[in-house]
């Protein structure tokens, strides 16, 4: 602390002190402080004034911390976005007082008023956590890199191993952070090859900021996340909807493909896919009739389908 700082600059660290470390000792926060120990009570004194709980507690195991009902919280990077993952894909982690999530949640729970603080913490102690299996989250830190990489606008040199266990490098422009059922993407530019990529977050092993800019394109990201992961695969579909387009639109997601106006009462779904039975799942949900143009291994999952149907209402 500088000598020459003021007294409302050493109250403000006092404050962050006692959250820091409850319990903190008047000489303790005097050697943080860099003042006698008087002096650092009377900042005590001023914190008390200002209508903040502080409590004390005299004895070897005594100290100052802040009492119940103080909202004032600070979380780091981790804690944050943590918080933020968890609202965004249903993460059920919150019991680890370890983890980024549990810790800050910790945090909100010591600041709650005594009553509402001991209900919380009796949900978060017996509450059973269901994650989805099928949810793959990834690293806050790695995360964070790539957020940040996305608002400055710089390159990044990314490591990926992809879903076979290959490994590789690749320069790419981030141009957003996406999250899409339980899945968080990376949309770019690949600068090797010239072409979007849209690359798993939980798959990249590292990530290296460079000092070369970019100016990203004007695109909405999921739209142009979810064409992206429409087409490329093994499979290329084609299918015929007895249905206007914007029933069709409102049925099926976009990662089917792209939907198109034949006329008003019919509409014509492309794309591809490397997983016909899921893709036949997927149009099973149309409250319409349809036809599967080509595509032979489109055709016999949807055939199977209807058989298993079939079989479910026999008498």
């Amino acid at each position: 602390m500088r000598p020459d700082a003021s007294p409302t600059a050493r109250a403000l660290l006092t404050l962050e002190l006692m959250q820091g470390s409850p319990g903190i000792t008047a000489e303790r926060l005097a050697e943080k402080l860099g003042v006698t120990d008087r002096a650092a009570r009377r900042y005590v004194g001023i914190l008390r004034e200002a209508g903040i709980p502080v409590e004390s507690a005299r004895g070897p195991l005594g100290g100052y911390r802040l009492g119940r009902g103080l909202r004032l919280l600070t979380f780091s990077a981790a804690e944050a976005l943590g918080l933020v993952m968890a609202v965004l894909d249903g993460h059920h982690a919150a019991a680890d007082p370890t983890g980024p999530v549990g810790s800050a949640l910790g945090k909100i729970v010591r600041a709650l008023p005594s009553a509402v603080a001991a209900q919380a913490e009796a949900v978060r102690r017996t509450a059973a956590p269901a994650p989805d299996r099928s949810a793959a989250r990834p690293d806050p830190a790695t995360t964070s890199a790539l957020v940040q990489a996305c608002a400055e606008r710089h390159k990044v040199r990314i490591g990926y191993r992809s879903e076979a266990g290959s490994e590789w490098d690749a320069e790419v422009e981030p141009w957003a952070v996406v999250v899409r059922h339980g899945r968080w993407y990376l949309l770019c530019w690949s600068c090797k090859s010239s072409a979007r990529r849209a690359y798993r977050v939980d798959r990249v092993r590292s990530v290296e900021p460079l000092s070369t800019t970019f100016v990203p394109p004007q695109f909405d990201p999921v739209t142009e996340l979810e064409e992206h992961l429409a087409v490329g695969w093994e499979y290329d579909i084609e299918v015929v909807i007895e249905a206007p387009l914007d029933l069709a639109a409102r049925c099926l997601p976009r990662t089917l493909g792209r939907l198109e106006p034949i006329d008003a009462a019919t509409t014509r779904l492309t794309g591809s896919t490397s997983n016909p039975v899921w893709y036949a799942e997927e149009l099973a949900r149309l409250p319409a009739p349809f036809r599967v143009v080509g595509c032979p291994e489109l055709r016999e999952a949807v055939r199977a389908i209807g058989r298993r149907l079939l079989a479910a209402a026999a008498d």
